[in-house]
């Protein structure tokens, strides 16, 4: 007995010298745990899937309470990230921060989609304005999302790859108007590969418009009319009261928008309402695993309309306030008990495939 009580020990003697000697050995035997806490997790499911991008837009939304931690496992650490887990009312939600840019948001996306019992994503957070008819604070609900930073990057006299559906010439924008030559040349805007579910394997698609969920598009119409947060403190009120607006465009890109006349140029082009660093990622990635997806994202400047820094250090809260509130009555309209293979229903007319 005696000998097998230090046999026992040195085996957990061991164990703590390989886990001290070796970081991979530890990363491993967390990341173990983890998943087997998902898979213990995912009896319950299915959840929805709630992505955002940073702190302002996490602490805007646990600021509403809304969300009740899971009684056993609130959390489950993975890849570095913090995964939430509990509900809004009775509806089951997973919630992550992915970090700013596309690479992130789309790397936990499909982390998301692959380990849990998702059936459905929400991304949300904040994003620059380019539409005048849109304000500070106001949130949108696009249904459709262009990326803005897929480039073919041409010499001043290059030649524009026929693919390419639209184009910007650097020389246009001199000062005086036309003198000279611009050494930046052109650029021209690509469209994207995209694999799906419900397609040929290994074969892509031009894509130049990725559509949000349609059905879920039309249930979040019903909360048009509602009212928004105004003001940034008690001191500090905007003087009119911000709006939702759903079924506008969207565009995205690594690139944070601060400059009037680029910001000019993508709503002239493309007609969209705001910009950001994540939303396509998140909706193509969720639609090339045939799962719903929507994006609602407050409005927190009018990128390179303003004078002095971007005021996205004055409206940014504010603006999250507004789009994580949207968020809590989003949640709350769908339905309790949806079966979740109707929920992944993959409709691809949803998609502008050019």
């Amino acid at each position: 007995m005696a000998a097998k009580s230090v046999s026992h020990c040195l085996v957990f003697l061991a164990l703590i010298i390989l886990s001290v000697a070796c970081p991979a050995f530890s990363t491993s035997v967390r990341r173990r745990k983890s998943l087997n806490t998902i898979k213990e997790l995912n009896h319950e499911g299915p959840y929805i899937g709630l992505i955002t991008v940073y702190s302002t837009e996490e602490n805007a939304f646990f600021a509403t309470r809304a969300f009740r931690p899971h009684s056993k496992h609130p959390f489950v650490d993975l890849s570095g990230r913090r995964f939430r887990v509990g509900k809004i009312q009775n509806k089951k939600i997973v919630y992550v921060r992915c970090g700013v840019g596309m690479v992130n948001a789309a790397a936990t996306t499909q982390q998301m989609l692959d380990l849990f019992n998702i059936s459905g994503i929400i991304h949300f957070g904040i994003s620059g304005n380019v539409n005048g008819s849109m304000s500070i604070a106001d949130v949108t609900i696009p249904k459709q999302f262009v990326h803005t930073g897929l480039w073919d990057w041409l010499k001043p006299n290059g030649t524009l790859d026929p693919s390419d559906f639209v184009h910007l010439d650097f020389g246009s924008y001199n000062v005086p108007r036309g003198k000279g030559i611009n050494l930046l040349g052109r650029i021209g805007y690509s469209s994207e590969q995209f694999y799906t579910e419900s397609g040929k394997p290994n074969t892509a698609q031009r894509l130049i418009w990725a559509h949000t969920t349609l059905h879920w598009l039309q249930l979040a119409t019903k909360l048009e009319g509602i009212q928004l947060e105004q003001c940034v403190n008690s001191s500090f009120c905007l003087p009119y009261k911000p709006k939702l607006v759903v079924g506008l465009r969207g565009s995205t890109a690594n690139v944070f928008l601060d400059n009037a006349a680029y910001r000019d140029f993508i709503f002239q082009t493309f007609q969209v309402s705001s910009v950001d660093m994540e939303s396509s990622a998140v909706v193509m990635t969720s639609l090339s695993n045939g799962f719903p997806v929507i994006v609602i994202r407050g409005l927190s400047d009018l990128a390179g309309g303003q004078p002095g820094q971007n005021s996205i250090r004055i409206f940014g809260s504010l603006a999250a306030i507004n789009a994580a509130k949207i968020v809590i009555q989003f949640v709350k309209l769908l339905p309790a008990e949806e079966k979740y293979l109707e929920l992944r229903r993959f409709n691809v007319q949803t998609l502008a495939v050019q």
